[in-house]
């Protein structure tokens, strides 16, 4: 039965793998503005949903620019995996129940911090090839928004005029790298710079301890920041929680071994993430970790907050992974891409995603999406061999 469901599961893969992949989707968007030029910023009211903002950038930016944000590692299979895996998986649809309020249902709590939707602007670096104000964009737009922006270390502005630009009372987490080769003192040093600044939290990238094989970027000589090979371990993690009063949450972390060893090391939270798919090719996707801890250490959902990133363009990718338990999604790039048009970009952005998650929570039958459960989901259509469990919905 194993060799069998194995058989089936390669079968399908190569069937997906043979459809052409579409960095956007087919909507119209070129149809709707015929007279673009390059080098030209389309308006912002023909944004209609977050893949246009991909297209507007790509038609607007510097190649260089552009590149440094959508790049992958090798040929960028993850990073297509990554978008590609939600559709694979369909929802249940119920009806005859009321949704009328379902709109009233986004906000979350993060990390006991309450936000009006349960999404996040991932750390990115280098804002500033997307438009001069850079970060402040972003912060600006996610405080306007009441959502949580986590900034990146390496960010075109520094973590000081980032801190400068919050609005008063608003919550961020301050995204970092750190030195495992590092005296203790530069890295105390560098916690304190973020107390300072008035962070909530770290984010702890863990998934780039190498140099990333990014082949698109190495042509356009904008490749990862580091050269060196990191002496990560769970001591060190347990060794720097003590440099600092804020919480540390890890970021990267790809298997339901390294989830389960987080709560054994009372990381607060963790984030599922494969880098964008920009560090390995053939890494899994966000969705595919939060599948493999639902069926196999579920209660980690209980015993400490998971977020996720990773190719989120709709609304139905964040109900997909709400569903398995994840209570707060992230996206990096499509915020990126809306930074061209400013802040007033940003912040439609966000106010897209919020309407499509209302949306397509209703349209689905659930009245609250923060009670979103795996039987929204018939999670036997998608081809991972995850065939029994909790997950399941009935055929």
């Amino acid at each position: 039965m194993i060799k069998s469901a194995l058989v089936t599961a390669a079968l399908a893969t190569g069937a997906w793998a043979a459809r052409p992949f579409l960095n956007e989707p087919d909507t119209g968007i070129q149809l709707a503005l015929p007279d673009l030029t390059v080098g030209e910023l389309p308006p912002l009211d023909a944004m209609v949903g977050l893949p246009d903002f991909d297209y507007a950038a790509r038609n607007y930016l510097p190649i260089r620019n552009y590149t440094y944000y959508r790049n992958g590692a090798g040929g960028e299979w993850s990073y297509r995996n990554n978008m590609e895996i939600f559709h694979q998986f369909r929802f249940r649809p119920r009806s005859m129940i009321d949704i009328s309020n379902v709109n009233q249902t986004l906000k979350t709590t993060i990390l006991g911090h309450e936000f009006s939707a349960p999404f996040f602007i991932s750390p990115a670096a280098r804002a500033g090839y997307g438009h001069p104000d850079a970060e402040l964009n972003l912060v600006k737009a996610a405080g306007a928004q009441d959502i949580l922006y986590m900034p990146a270390l390496y960010a075109t502005k520094t973590i000081e005029e980032i801190a400068a630009a919050k609005k008063e009372g608003q919550v961020v987490f301050q995204q970092l790298y750190l030195d495992s080769t590092a005296d203790d003192e530069i890295t105390k040093a560098l916690f304190d710079r973020t107390e300072a600044a008035g962070a909530d939290a770290i984010v702890f990238t863990i998934d780039s301890a190498a140099n990333g094989n990014r082949q698109r970027a190495a042509r356009f000589d904008v490749g990862s920041a580091f050269v060196s090979y990191e002496a990560y371990s769970w001591e060190y993690y347990d060794k720097v929680r003590n440099m600092t009063d804020l919480p540390i949450i890890l970021k990267g972390i790809g298997s339901v071994e390294d989830a389960k060893l987080a709560v054994e090391h009372k990381v607060p939270a963790i984030i599922l993430s494969n880098h964008g798919g920009r560090q390995v090719d053939g890494s899994q996707s966000s969705l595919e970790t939060a599948l493999e801890i639902h069926a196999e250490a579920p209660e980690v959902f209980e015993q400490i907050e998971v977020y996720a990133d990773g190719g989120v363009r709709y609304g139905a990718d964040v109900l997909k992974l709400l569903a398995l338990g994840v209570k707060a999604v992230g996206l990096g790039r499509p915020f990126m891409y809306a930074n061209v048009f400013g802040q007033e970009g940003v912040e439609k952005a966000i106010e897209l995603l919020k309407t499509e998650i209302a949306y397509d929570a209703g349209n689905i039958g659930v009245p609250d999406v923060s009670k979103i459960g795996p039987e929204a989901v018939n999670w036997r259509t998608g081809f991972c061999g995850f065939g029994g469990g909790k997950p399941q919905g009935p055929r």
